[in-house]
């Protein structure tokens, strides 16, 4: 059993709020997570899934079953399977503005995030799930498993390799063949498997649809739109560059990232640290990983960006706060990483204070390589005092 770093959180979320929504991929530990959360509510607590007919039909007539349960929490799990509910929610709560009435659980799609923003401003609190993060497991297990095998809760806590890597191939099946077009996107499935496949080998880069367009036959727009779904599913992440110097030529097009290192590894058949460490893209593994475990950790205090020029200065990761860089961060998949001139520079044009280099290494102190520049290992960056702070 892992415990959830965000668990103590959301509990006083909740009661500030009358709605809340726990966002993520499925099989990432939201309704294990929900029921945590109602047993600390001192309150009966009643659970619908939406893909199931018989709690569908409780819905029928859903502002008389919300009134009839007006006392209890309700968590409504695949809620985007029903967004016509989203004006009704509004309603009731209009009428009964407790906090701690509803729970939410989606796997994302782009008609739950608008209809619900839309009817339910100030009325919801939402956050999204990740899989399990470096924190969380840290005490119990070596970083190298979560790096292998990814944060899902099931592959990761499987007892074989061989376990989890069936468990990765037939997740990513389902939500080809199954939950994408659920979810509204008409592209083939089969033309989304190969993009899949082709980001895997293009993790970490800057993108290019009019060479995947090519590459898979089709138009841009509908890359285009089958990247937008499969970001809004929380399966890839788009990185945007940090403009700062308008003088410089910069790098305008975001990179793009597989989020699970488990699944990316999965469609590279990459099961081993040996077969990791020889493997041409082994370190833009490590800097997705890097950026999954910062935006996991550190949530919505920062915002995310890269920057880079095409003269060569580069940051991997810039986290930025109020509109201003904050903080640099290269990452190197070696415990004695060589730097170029270009992140020296890169850091002169950002002006940020405070500027690291991640690696793996193990040891919790950092080591300073210049007086604007230190080494760290990817916990006692999570750890940062400097990043943490409020």
């Amino acid at each position: 059993m892992v415990t959830r770093h965000l668990e103590n959180f959301l509990i006083k979320t909740f009661r500030l709020f009358p709605a809340m929504a726990l966002l993520g991929p499925r099989q990432v530990g939201k309704t294990t997570l929900a029921k945590t959360i109602t047993k600390q509510l001192k309150k009966k607590s009643i659970y619908l899934d939406l893909e199931n007919p018989d709690d569908r039909f409780l819905l029928q007539n859903p502002t008389a079953f919300f009134n009839q349960h007006k006392n209890d929490c309700i968590v409504i799990d695949e809620v985007q399977r029903m967004p016509e509910i989203f004006p009704v929610l509004r309603s009731v709560i209009d009428a009964n503005r407790k906090p701690g009435r509803f729970l939410l659980l989606g796997s994302a799609s782009p008609d739950l995030l608008a209809k619900s923003s839309e009817t339910l401003a100030g009325r919801i609190y939402y956050h999204e799930l990740t899989p399990f993060v470096l924190p969380e497991i840290v005490n119990k297990y070596a970083i190298d498993k979560l790096l292998l095998r990814g944060g899902f809760p099931v592959p990761f806590l499987a007892k074989k390799t061989e376990d989890a890597k069936l468990w990765q191939q037939s997740f990513l099946t389902t939500y080809v063949e199954r939950e994408l077009p659920a979810l509204g996107l008409s592209v083939s499935p089969k033309l989304v498997q190969r993009l899949f496949q082709m980001l895997s080998h293009l993790h970490g880069t800057v993108i290019n649809y009019s060479q995947l367009a090519g590459a898979l036959g089709v138009s841009s727009p509908t890359i285009h739109l089958a990247i937008d779904y499969l970001e809004n599913a929380f399966l890839i992440r788009r990185l945007s560059p940090w403009f700062v110097n308008i003088k410089k030529r910069i790098i305008k097009t975001p990179k793009i990232y597989i989020r699970d290192t488990g699944l990316l590894l999965n469609l590279l058949k990459v099961y081993t640290m040996k077969e990791l460490l020889g493997h041409p893209q082994c370190g833009m593994v490590w800097e997705g990983f890097v950026l999954e475990q910062c935006a996991a950790t550190f949530g919505n205090k920062f915002d995310y960006y890269f920057y880079k020029t095409q003269d060569g200065s580069e940051a991997d990761l810039v986290l930025t706060k109020a509109g201003k860089p904050y903080a640099a961060i290269e990452s190197k998949f070696s415990t004695a990483p060589s730097l170029t001139a270009g992140t020296y520079i890169a850091i002169a044009d950002l002006k940020t204070k405070n500027n690291f280099v991640v690696t793996p290494r193990k040891e919790s102190e950092f080591v300073t390589l210049n007086n604007n520049l230190q080494l760290t290992g990817l916990q006692s960056l999570l750890n940062s005092a400097a990043l943490l702070k409020k």
